[in-house]
């Protein structure tokens, strides 16, 4: 018998590789974000993926705050990264970090590469810098402080440290090569002064070190085994592979590149997310219309889906784009056997079955969850007057249509047979009430079989219905158009994204209900309640998900 083929991602084969020829020990595997805005769901596949591969080898996951510019970071963003990354299943146990945490060590390695003649000060504008670099088909020249003495550049440091220069005035830059292929060494900044006040270590420093001088120093110093980043970082590597080598940490940690996510139709820029909510178009950073990890939570999917849409995806080099609709496919099949099934009417007429008892109230076996009897029962009431779906109602029905209309029999779903008699009108024209009859001999119609209708529709009993407020989310771009304006980069916004349904009714089996549960709307959807507005007086239900699916799993 031959042994299980085991199929295994290219990142995982790397690690087997070095695992297998003594270049680690053990795996080190981080999640490293800038906290500078809310996470998205391309955030998502790098934390299950940096989290799964510390659980697969028996290693250990730190989650660390890449807080290296203080003008975009705010302690909001800390918190929220931290529940997004917890509520993912993400455990980082003790090893939660900040990059500030490293300022005394990265200064130090500064000034062993100004005293290594690895660094300089250099006096050029950002601007001049740039015209300096060159471009990918011409080599940069280099700048005219390049050859400052070790002890000049030892004194100027100390002096932008002290705070003895404007913003801008002065940097410290990598000595490397400016004339490299890639422009990325040709001497990049690796300090700047920028008087501002950081979220961790306050006023203490006016110099701050620049993103890719200090990311593979706090990746070395964490004894991180394999940096994982996508591939816009891959030209970086180099200069990554240079500063872990020049400031002499050993074993250096080794940075491997995979393909973001990226799903189509979906806003995940924080510049334009952030502008959609000083605009007030949606609500917050969590506004369920978006793809933040936290607007999916709030909108009512579950850690369990989107671990199923980030494997679905898969691990490769190619950059490509995943349709939305495979992300609602993975939140139904995850709710669909673990939910119950609860009925709600979201435009309610009332029907009265005028041969029903006035005053009487039956209370009902229903089934949580037809396909998973593990979910049990629970009891409805039934009485006299319900309420139903106006679209379950027509007086001019065109063909094929099964539901209730004058002198047509229809089955109310765990309940009775009942024939439509007559109906109602307000001065419009617009049917209120409509009055049916019922046949006791059909009780839990599912079980008669003296005779058959083609229809079933759902109700909520009236004098027990909860009322409640339902939003009914699409997506938030125009998908015909695209995200983008092509003529001025602006947002494609699709004017219908959210509808609100303010006279909606519930049955009374939520009353113990709280934010974030999540049920079947019988026939209309997946819905859940809303963590921010809903409260036990005022019901509020997001559309996580309507019941028809437009994916199709490939053969």
């Amino acid at each position: 018998m031959g042994e299980e083929m085991i199929s295994k991602n290219f990142i995982e084969q790397e690690i087997d590789r070095d695992l297998a020829e003594g270049v680690y020990s053990e795996v080190c595997t981080r999640f490293p974000p800038e906290p500078n805005g809310y996470l998205h769901i391309g955030h998502a596949k790098s934390i299950l993926l940096n989290y799964g591969l510390s659980q697969k080898y028996d290693g250990t996951f730190h989650l660390r705050f890449d807080d290296t510019n203080p003008t975009k970071e705010d302690t909001e963003f800390v918190e929220s990264i931290k529940e997004d990354v917890k509520w993912l299943g993400a455990d980082w146990k003790e090893h939660l970090y900040f990059a500030s945490d490293y300022f005394d060590v990265m200064y130090d390695c500064a000034l062993t590469l100004i005293k290594k003649g690895k660094a300089y000060v250099c006096d050029l504008s950002a601007e001049e810098i740039r015209e300096y670099r060159g471009t990918l088909t011409e080599p940069g020249k280099n700048s005219p402080y390049r050859d400052r003495t070790v002890e000049e550049n030892l004194a100027l440091f100390e002096a932008m440290k002290n705070g003895e220069y404007k913003d801008g005035e002065k940097v410290l830059r990598a000595k490397i090569d400016m004339a490299s292929p890639n422009i990325n060494m040709r001497d990049p900044v690796i300090y700047r002064v920028a008087r501002m006040a950081h979220h961790n270590t306050g006023d203490k420093w006016c110099i701050y070190p620049m993103y890719d001088f200090a990311h593979p120093i706090e990746d070395a110093v964490e004894k991180i085994t394999h940096s994982i980043c996508t591939l816009e970082f891959e030209d970086h590597r180099p200069l990554y592979d240079w500063v872990v080598k020049e400031c002499g940490f050993d074993p250096a940690p080794r940075q491997i590149e995979f393909a973001k996510l990226y799903l189509t139709n979906v806003v995940t820029g924080k510049r334009y997310i952030k502008k959609l909510v000083q605009d007030g178009i949606v609500d917050g950073w969590d506004d369920p219309r978006l793809v933040s990890i936290a607007a999916l939570r709030r909108r009512g999917f579950t850690p369990e889906s989107i671990k199923m849409f980030v494997e679905m995806c898969g691990v490769s080099k190619s950059q490509s784009s995943v349709d939305y609709a495979m992300l609602e496919y993975c939140i139904r099949e995850d709710l669909k056997l673990k939910r119950p099934r609860m009925m709600a009417v979201l435009d309610p007429i009332r029907l009265v079955i005028d041969n029903y008892p006035e005053g009487e109230v039956e209370y009902l076996d229903v089934d949580n969850n037809m396909e998973n009897p593990e979910l049990g029962t629970r009891k409805v009431p039934f009485s006299r007057e319900l309420y139903i779906e106006r679209d379950d109602f027509m007086v001019e029905p065109p063909k094929k249509y099964f539901r209730l209309f004058p002198g047509n029999e229809v089955r109310l779903m765990h309940a009775y047979f009942v024939t439509c008699q007559s109906y109602e009108t307000d001065e419009a024209g617009n049917v209120t009430v409509v009055h049916c009859t019922y046949d006791p001999e059909t009780k839990c119609g599912t079980g008669f079989t003296g005779r058959k209708v083609k229809g079933t529709i759902h109700w909520v009993a009236a004098p027990y219905a909860k009322p409640a407020e339902v939003r009914l989310y699409e997506n938030l771009v125009d998908e015909e158009k695209g995200v983008y304006n092509k003529e001025d980069g602006s947002l494609n916004l699709n004017p219908n994204s959210l509808e609100v349904l303010q006279n909606c009714y519930v049955e009374d089996s939520f009353g113990s209900a709280k934010g974030c549960d999540s049920f079947q709307f019988v026939r209309n959807g997946y819905f859940c309640i809303d963590s921010r507005d809903s409260s036990p007086e005022h019901l509020v239900f997001n559309r996580i998900v309507s019941l028809k699916s437009s994916f199709k799993l490939p053969k």
